[in-house]
């Protein structure tokens, strides 16, 4: 329920700051006429991410098992992509999100009110697809048969928004490159359980062989349905009796995706010093501008 609940989180904190940083940009810059444009934008992003949430799962239903394990099997490595790029990219472009994001809103109130929407949907829908396909994926592989994961799932997004609400009230105030360092280590993590259990998948849809060639069996000294199991299992997508595939698979993606993440980014600016301080501090005063 853990990871699960990271997933949520990150992901929902990501969305939230986006939604925060456009809309405290309009109230500051004295647009509000701008924000019904918007928020009808980030509706539209948030349906859109629903809708394939809820197609991924009703829609899987009526295919065979085979099928069932082929595509949920490729859609948990797709996901496990897709999350480590958008890892990596935040890494890098944390700093510079807010002055994007202020230059895209520039341009799109010179475009007119489909230009806003279209700015709205664009930022945030991307996030919410990711997030869709990545918690369906993770809540898949720990599933147990109860909700539990997807009420992690829940949980932090329902966290994420507080905290978003709370940064746009200036009433919260963490170093969000720490936040996101740790909390996307441990994604990577997470990341690499769902990628082996999509691996698994795809062996028992016949598509990738070595099913039956176990990498060691310890489901006696660690049982599936005790309580440090389930822990394991909803933490890390621990499997006590996985194959030799999976297992190659998982140390071949971690150490060297946890390696690069972990390594200093670049010291040198993409910008000059000065004019990114300047950047900065106007970023800074627009969330704080509205309290």
């Amino acid at each position: 329920m853990f990871g699960n609940y990271l997933i949520g989180l990150r992901e929902g904190l990501e969305a939230s700051l986006v939604v925060c940083i456009l809309v405290a940009y309009l109230v500051k810059t004295g647009r509000r006429d701008a924000l019904k444009p918007v928020w009808a934008g980030i509706g539209a992003a948030a349906g859109i991410a629903l809708a394939f949430g809820a197609g991924l799962e009703f829609g899987s239903r009526e295919l065979t098992f085979e099928a069932q394990e082929l595509l949920g099997g490729s859609l948990s490595i797709l996901a496990v992509v897709l999350v480590t790029w958008m890892v990596f990219w935040m890494r890098r472009t944390a700093r510079h999100l807010k002055a994007e994001l202020h230059g895209r809103l520039d341009t799109a109130l010179r475009m007119g009110t489909g230009a806003l929407v279209a700015t709205a949907f664009l930022a945030v829908g991307r996030e919410g697809l990711e997030t869709a396909l990545f918690v369906w994926a993770s809540v898949r592989a720990s599933s147990d048969g109860t909700s539990a994961p997807l009420i992690g799932v829940l949980l932090g997004i329902a966290t994420a928004v507080l905290l978003g609400w709370l940064f746009y009230r200036g009433a919260l105030r963490i170093d969000l490159a720490r936040f996101f360092t740790w909390t996307g280590g441990m994604l990577v993590v997470v990341a690499a359980g769902v990628l082996a259990y999509g691996v698994h998948d795809l062996q028992e849809a016949r598509f990738l062989g070595g099913l039956a060639d176990k990498a060691f069996d310890i489901s006696a000294t660690i049982p599936p349905d005790s309580w440090y199991g389930t822990l394991l299992k909803g933490v890390f997508n621990f499997q006590p009796n996985p194959t030799v595939l999976q297992v190659t698979v998982w140390v071949l993606y971690l150490v060297p995706a946890l390696a690069l993440f972990l390594t200093p980014v670049g010291s040198v600016p993409s910008v000059p010093v000065k004019e990114q301080k300047a950047t900065d501090e106007k970023a800074e005063g627009t969330v704080e501008g509205t309290r």
